[in-house]
Parts: C-alpha cells; sequence; structure tokens
C-alpha cells in the first residue's frame, strides 16, 4: 500500500511496503481520496513539531468513502461508498478530561499523523466511534472539516453571541473556522492577519472588518471599531508571541480570550491584566463531534468559498516539493490537499 512518511527533519519519501489495513470487528475500512497537509505537519516536516517521534506517516485531515464494513459496527450507520471525514484523536475515557465528558483534551490522546501513523496511505481502518458521515459533499471538501472544526471548537469555548465583537488572530484554516462560527452566531468579528490574500477570504467567510498587522495601526482600529472597549473575544489562532501579547492588550475589560496557538518560545505576558481585565483565559484543543457536525452543517449550505481554501492539491509523488514550498512560504497556503 503507497504512503507517505516524514522519515526525518526535512525529508519525506513515497513507500509501497504498508500492508492493508486488517479489518476488526468494531472497525470501518476507510478509502482515502484526500488529506489536507496541517501545521502540524509542516512542524513535523521542519523539526519543530516536539510531539512527534519520526518516522511518521502524516496526516489527520481525512475525506475518502467507506470501503468495508466490520462485523460488530452497529446496523444502518454507513453504507459502501460513502463519504467520510474522521476524528482523528483518541480518547482513554479515564483521565479527568475524558470523565467530564471532554474527550478532545484526553490527558492520553494520540491524534493521526502526530503521536501515532496517520492517514496519508490508501486505506485506514478506524473504530466506527470516529467515522463522521458527510452526505452531499466532495472527498474532496471533507478533508476541510477537521480542520474548520477546531476553529468551531474555540469559539464554542468563549460562548460567543450576537451581543459579541470577536477578533480573530490568524486567517489560517483553523482561524477561518473560527471567524465562520462566530459570524453565524450573530457576532462582529474583526479578522487580524499579515496578508491580504487572507484577508479577503476572511471577509468572505463572515468577517466585518479586517486589519493587516503589516501595515495598519491594529490598536487604533480596533478602537474605533469597539468604540474604545476592545473586543469582548479574541481568539488567538496563531501561537507566536507577539500575537499572544496582542490578544491580551486588546481584549475588552471583563473579556475573554481563547487560546489556540501553540507558541513555540515563552511567552512574556503582562499578567496584571489577567486580574484587571478580570478575565476568562480559555484553552481550546482539538474539537468534539458536535463541533465537526456543525461544520458539515455549514458546508452542506453550499455557502463555503472551499475552492479559496485549497491552495493546491497534488500527487503523492509530488507531495515533497509541495510541503517544500509550503516552508519556503508558509504565509501564503491555506491547505495543500494531497490526491490519492
Amino acid at each position: 500500500m503507497k504512503s507517505i512518511v516524514i522519515e526525518a527533519a526535512g525529508e519525506m519519501a513515497v513507500t509501497h511496503d504498508r500492508p492493508m489495513p486488517e479489518l476488526k470487528p468494531n472497525e470501518v475500512l476507510v478509502k482515502i481520496e484526500y488529506v489536507g497537509f496541517c501545521g502540524s505537519d509542516l512542524n513535523t516536516f521542519r523539526g519543530l513539531n516536539p510531539m512527534v517521534k519520526l518516522p511518521v506517516i502524516p496526516g489527520h485531515e481525512i475525506g475518502g468513502t467507506i470501503a468495508s464494513i466490520g462485523s460488530d459496527v452497529p446496523e444502518g450507520l454507513f453504507t459502501e461508498g460513502m463519504h467520510v471525514t474522521v476524528n482523528p484523536y483518541t480518547n482513554c475515557g479515564k483521565c479527568s478530561s475524558c470523565r467530564n465528558g471532554r474527550v478532545n483534551a484526553c490527558r492520553n490522546n494520540a491524534t493521526l499523523g502526530v503521536q501515532r501513523n496517520g492517514a496519508m496511505c490508501e486505506y485506514i481502518a478506524m473504530p466506527w466511534e470516529k467515522i463522521i458521515p458527510a452526505p452531499g459533499i466532495s472527498t474532496r471538501d471533507c478533508a476541510l472539516i477537521e480542520p474548520m472544526s477546531v476553529g468551531f471548537h474555540a469559539v464554542d469555548r468563549a460562548q460567543v453571541s450576537d451581543n459579541d465583537t470577536v477578533m480573530v488572530i490568524g486567517c489560517g484554516m483553523i482561524g477561518m473556522g473560527a471567524i465562520v462560527r462566530a459570524s453565524l452566531r450573530g457576532a462582529t468579528v474583526i479578522a487580524v492577519d499579515l496578508d491580504d490574500e487572507k484577508l479577503d477570504v476572511a471577509t468572505a467567510m463572515g468577517a466585518a472588518y479586517t486589519i493587516n498587522t503589516s501595515k495598519d495601526d491594529a490598536h487604533t482600529l480596533i478602537q474605533e471599531i469597539t468604540d474604545g472597549d476592545g473586543p469582548s473575544v479574541v481568539i488567538e489562532a496563531v501561537g507566536a508571541p507577539a500575537t499572544y501579547i496582542q490578544a491580551f492588550d486588546e481584549v475588552a475589560f471583563a473579556g475573554r480570550v481563547v487560546c489556540i496557538g501553540y507558541a513555540k518560545k515563552e511567552v512574556p505576558l503582562r499578567t496584571q491584566l489577567f486580574v484587571q481585565k478580570e478575565l476568562n483565559i480559555y484553552g481550546s484543543r482539538n474539537a468534539l463531534p458536535a463541533d465537526f457536525r456543525a461544520v458539515i452543517r455549514y458546508m452542506s449550505t453550499g455557502k463555503c468559498p472551499v475552492e479559496r481554501l485549497i491552495s493546491m492539491i497534488v500527487e503523492p509523488d509530488t507531495a515533497l516539493n509541495a510541503m517544500k514550498t509550503w516552508v519556503a512560504d508558509p504565509g501564503k497556503v491555506f491547505r495543500i490537499l494531497v490526491k490519492f
């Protein structure tokens, strides 16, 4: 079976020696058609992902069809040929997160393509509970569901409503998901990024205002938009010290900050703001099944500008060149999809 393997930092290869998965009674066999390269895959390729052990098969943003169904899978849930995506996280059922129903934050989580081999191969077998039907959505577009669901989850963490002004810092795929869900809930959304093209897409996804921090006086514009209050919710979807500092500086008094981005360096935050502003600070990790379903409902409306979210589609044999292109200019890429 053909698969893509990141063997070491900067080294990726296509292999043909991976055996077909053996389907267990409680599993579903998925024929992989599209898999997205995400930020964690980029960091793995660059040697900057501390959670991964190399070599690894990357990929957890999945679009495929059901090839076979195990004997113990409940009847009527799935049919062969059904378009699906996959919940790529594990949950142990025993840790405090799992016991409280927040299985997305399982202490012992192993995400496909990070802590275990991923989906950049021709077939993958998964427990039936992790298979998410996506009727009416192409397998190509199914590969966009997981990253958008992470942004959807961040908005849910902040309990965003139509009374809120939400600033989303970072207009990658996860940030775009946050923009969509916040706007769907009636909030006024301010999108912040360094790239005009991404900000244009953010407008198409529902942002009422855009700020390019490479050109604009962001603080002045934010104050003007919010009548001097600052946004009631700030979602940090970059993971850089500067954007974390910006989030806490700009959020309104009694506001909420949601942290999605993994900062690669120590962040010198002014912690007095936590107290002075009496902030609610939320971490947001992965997504829940309800977030996946919400993305599927949104994509089923046909309002998602999916063509603008896909930077390129490549074959496995050209995936290495695509990854090198992303490394050279990471700010210009939304999603690279690998077609199997």
